[in-house]
């Protein structure tokens, strides 16, 4: 069977609204106990915020590196750090989740791009910044990417030394007033990638499962999913943990006879030399 890796992004965004009846991990205990429970049902890696117990974003490692510790009592799930966020916090204050010596993977945003009613905000000499310490680190660079551009942008700090191939993308779609998330795009975006390189994709606001569906036919190496992203999982069908999501993607994949990736094998196509 092929195999896909797992990502779960288990909390969600500082400003949205949570419907009643879901469930949203915030502090250490409670994220480290789904994204444990994750692991077990075949999730590979997990994609962190440096955020303090109520979900908001902060410089403080303190919440983050207690949740690490709890996760790895029990699971060998790859770590994801963020260096997403808000465009107040210095270049450091983003990247401070490469402090923690077990973050495997980070998210590098490849350029800036309209969210919502804002700009975030991404230039080329910030991501050079944010590449190298991620090279210094020997953390693998996972590039998050808004528009078709922003593979150039990647090629570009590969010739520069500031990443090597294979190229991880990580094709960011559904975002209001960003690139819509159809499988034309998709397809778009696939294409354009430099051969050998993997891929996967985030879907904002997904309503159901069928553009994660999608890449997996077309040759996904990893599908996102959690309350990062959305709270449902099909037309009316709302998630009430993050482990809800995945039970319904593990039984669509299976259906497509492919199986998740573990954190073992994720780390060899990753090639995480930590």
């Amino acid at each position: 069977m092929r195999k896909i890796l797992l990502s779960v992004a288990p909390v969600c965004h500082e400003t949205v609204s949570i419907p009643e009846g879901v469930s949203v991990p915030y502090t250490p205990t409670e994220v480290a106990r789904e994204v444990i429970e994750c692991a077990g049902m075949g999730a590979g890696m997990v994609h962190l915020h440096v955020r303090n117990k109520k979900g908001e974003q902060t410089a403080d490692l303190g919440h983050f590196s207690e949740t690490i510790d709890l996760i790895r009592r029990d699971s060998d799930v790859i770590i994801q750090g963020s260096t997403g966020g808000m465009a107040e916090l210095s270049l450091e204050e983003r990247c401070v989740s490469l402090n923690d010596p077990r973050v495997e993977v980070a998210s590098l945003n490849m350029g800036s791009a309209n969210l919502g009613e804002g700009v975030y905000i991404n230039t080329l000499p910030d991501i050079r910044y944010w590449a190298k310490r991620m090279k210094d680190a020997r953390v693998v660079p996972e590039m998050e990417i808004f528009d078709l551009s922003m593979i150039d942008s990647v090629v570009k700090i590969g010739e520069e030394g500031l990443a090597k191939a294979p190229f991880a993308f990580n094709f960011c779609m559904g975002f209001e007033n960003a690139i819509q998330a159809v499988p034309d795009h998709l397809n778009s975006l696939k294409r354009a990638i430099p051969a050998g390189s993997h891929w996967g994709i985030i879907h904002e606001n997904m309503a159901d499962l069928a553009l994660l569906a999608a890449a997996a036919g077309m040759g996904a190496s990893s599908l996102r999913f959690g309350f990062e992203d959305s709270f449902v999982y099909g037309e009316g069908k709302l998630a009430r943990t993050n482990m809800d999501i995945l039970e319904r993607l593990v039984s669509l994949l299976e259906l497509m006879d492919i199986e998740p990736l573990t954190a073992a094998e994720a780390r060899i196509l990753l090639g995480i030399a930590k």
